[in-house]
């Protein structure tokens, strides 16, 4: 989601004080670029590291100001909740893509209103009146520093038009300033800023343009190894440290040909189950998915798959996520639902189907759908035009367009889970959960059978599209509650299913009839990191890091993914950078080449899975892993000089400036 520089004139400003740096003035950034660099700029005028974590709500409020925003208190409250412990850089970027910068028109805008002769000022006694008593209120002392200020101040009037232009100047001023500090600060230039990288001082003058670590996440290019070049300066972070432990894997074309799925003989008498289900992309980037139930009645074979659903219609052009790594991991429940045993994972594969079998007791198990997010990520993919899902007849009726129909039916096919051409109220309110965060209860879906077409108590295909057809009469043609249940689904304004990835399980055992049963639709964590981890801690290879014996490198492969994983037996958190520069053909579920993660005490988590760009072409996995002490804070000097407010914003930013305490202009606190 790439944000315009002509968007608005906050961001024209931080682009035209960018572009003053010495290596943009020879190679121009790109949009992404300067939005990063943006980014850095705001997060280092508040801590010494970008891996130092955002700790308080002052915290948060200095480091969006200095980003050129304008936040309110019930704008810091919304990421900054009861609940909120920390955010680190990533979360600093996201919060930045989604609060757009204050623009001079705006502020123009909203101090206009107050402008009762339309002079272009605003007597002090009216700016007194709302800056006290409107909104989230200021002082005297905070008023009287405003209305002292001599630029803006004259004959007992505040001009907001001359405080506008020197409030996009300020911002510009302080962007400008801490730009050049970056650039002159070869140890800040050379630093890891949380999970997003910095490119090279010198751009490649070769016609193949080096793509950034950003450009990497998007398009899934394969890093280039930069040979005879100079290198990327965020390889130079790994060498100020002493590399801990390094692995090289070589991954032929389906290397582990011995691993494939293979039916049982006997399949065909086996008796079987299915049940379907989807990932959902979040706009985090974090992976939801159905998750289930199973019971078997007595110890039998086991046969389980599961692979993604294709919907195409159309022969030879299969559904593009059938590209989409699955994988299911089954638990045993042993006395409690909080007590659950790793029995297994699908780990064997034939094309797209990924299976396992084996022996299993009789007994609860919980089956828990897996993807690793190499490629099932966000796409910034440019709609060139907006579908449309409502028309009018001639008769002035509203009806459903033939391509909203197809996809609603789509939709209904995988929303219908055990795949018998009907929606049951279970599998009804999974779709409602995921669209609207609310369930049916028994009357309204009486309502709904009253009013639609079922069967069985069950809603028909043709029953859900007039319910879809009445939302839209509801809203009169207006389609946007439609396209909140379609982007909920996965789908962009194309009618393209990008952020989502249905999928399909089938369970055979020789014994009895298992059953299996969709009971949550939940975030693939949690329950999920624990099983992968310990998945790879016993199947995988495991290094001790060199100087640092609590601290081990678990590395699972096989033909279709790897993945790492770290073990952190010290009282200590440890921070761990990595760097896959080296790595050939690979896509990893970070987007990134180059970042780090932290790993509290006593603790295993995920680092990273790998997978091959290209399943045809050799992979070469590189993973240098180094350890770096945790960051300490700037222990520079702060100075109170306000609290964030919807005009506060604006009026502190110049006080920081004018500010004859401060030290420099990045270390002033924004909260009294």
């Amino acid at each position: 989601m790439a944000i315009s520089p002509g968007r608005d004139a906050a961001f024209s400003s931080q682009k035209s004080a960018l572009s003053e740096s010495p290596r943009t003035k020879k190679f121009p950034l790109t949009e992404e670029e300067l939005f990063y660099m943006n980014c850095r700029a705001a997060y280092l005028t508040v801590f010494k590291s970008s891996l130092e974590n955002i700790i308080s709500k002052e915290q948060l409020y200095l480091a969006l100001q200095h980003a050129g925003r304008n936040p309110s208190q019930k704008t810091i409250n919304k990421y900054w909740t009861p609940q909120t412990a920390k955010l680190n850089f990533d979360d600093f970027c996201i919060i930045l893509r989604k609060e757009k910068p204050t623009s001079k028109a705006e502020l123009l805008k909203s101090f206009k209103q107050l402008d009762v002769n339309d002079d272009g000022s605003i007597l002090h006694t009216d700016l007194y009146k709302l800056l006290t008593k409107r909104g989230e209120k200021m002082t005297r002392e905070e008023v009287n520093a405003i209305i002292s200020l001599a630029d803006v101040n004259a004959d007992g009037k505040f001009d907001y038009i001359k405080f506008c232009k020197l409030y996009m100047t300020t911002i510009e001023q302080c962007l400008k300033t801490t730009v050049e500090k970056l650039e002159v600060d070869s140890k800040l230039k050379r630093q890891q800023f949380g999970s997003h990288t910095e490119g090279s001082p010198e751009r490649d003058p070769s016609p193949v343009p080096k793509p950034s670590p950003r450009i990497i996440r998007k398009t899934d290019q394969e890093t280039f190894s930069n040979k005879g070049d100079t290198r990327s300066s965020l390889m130079a972070t790994t060498r100020k440290f002493k590399t801990s432990v390094s692995f090289t894997i070589i991954m032929g074309v389906n290397s582990n040909r011995n691993s494939k799925l293979t039916e049982p003989n006997s399949i065909k008498e086996w008796q079987c189950v299915q049940s379907k289900g989807c990932f959902f992309l979040e706009e985090d980037g974090e992976i939801i998915s159905h998750q289930y139930r199973m019971q078997i009645a007595q110890r039998s074979m086991v046969y389980l798959t599961i692979k993604p659903l294709n919907l195409s219609q159309v022969e030879g052009k299969p559904s593009p996520w059938l590209s989409v790594d699955t994988a299911l991991y089954i638990l045993k429940e042993n006395e409690s639902q909080a007590n659950l045993q790793l029995m297994c994972f699908t780990e064997l594969r034939n094309r797209e189907v990924f299976g396992w079998t084996g022996e299993l007791g009789p007994g609860i198990y919980w089956l828990i759908p897996s993807t690793t997010g190499c490629r099932l990520k966000k796409e910034i993919k440019p709609i060139t035009e907006e579908a449309q899902l409502v028309y009018r007849d001639e008769t002035g009726e509203l009806s459903l367009t033939k391509e909203f129909r197809s996809t609603l039916l789509d939709i209904f096919e995988v929303i219908d889970l055990d795949g018998n051409g009907l929606l049951s109220l279970e599998e009804y309110n999974f779709f409602e959960l995921r669209t609207s965060g609310e369930k049916c209860d028994e009357d309204a879906w009486a309502v709904c059978r009253d009013n639609f077409d079922t069967k069985k108590n069950e809603l028909t295909r043709q029953g859900f599209m007039d319910l879809n057809l009445m939302e839209a009469n509801d809203r009169e043609g207006d389609p946007r509650d439609l396209w909140v249940t379609l982007h909920s689904m996965g789908y962009n304004k194309a009618l393209e299913l990008t952020e989502a990835c249905p999928f399909i399980i089938d369970i055979y055992a020789d014994k009895c009839k298992p059953r299996i049963k969709a009971v949550h639709m939940e975030a693939c964590s949690g329950q999920l990191e624990k099983a992968i981890c310990k998945s790879v801690l016993n199947k995988g290879d495991a290094r001790v890091m060199d100087g640092y014996e609590n601290i081990i490198v678990h590395t699972y492969k096989c033909d279709t993914w790897i993945t790492s994983v770290i073990e952190n037996k010290s009282d200590n958190k440890v921070i761990i950078h990595i760097n896959n520069e080296l790595s050939k053909n690979c896509v990893n579920n970070r987007g990134l080449n180059i970042f780090a993660v932290e790993v509290a005490s006593k603790s295993t988590m995920v680092c990273q899975h790998v997978m091959p760009l290209n399943e045809r072409q050799e992979w070469i996995y590189h993973s240098q892993k180094v350890t770096d002490s945790h960051p300490c804070h700037c222990g520079q000097k702060h100075v109170v000089v306000g609290r964030p407010g919807s005009l506060l914003g604006p009026f502190s930013l110049l006080l920081l400036v004018y500010s004859p305490f401060k030290t420099c202009f990045s270390t002033s606190s924004l909260y009294s």
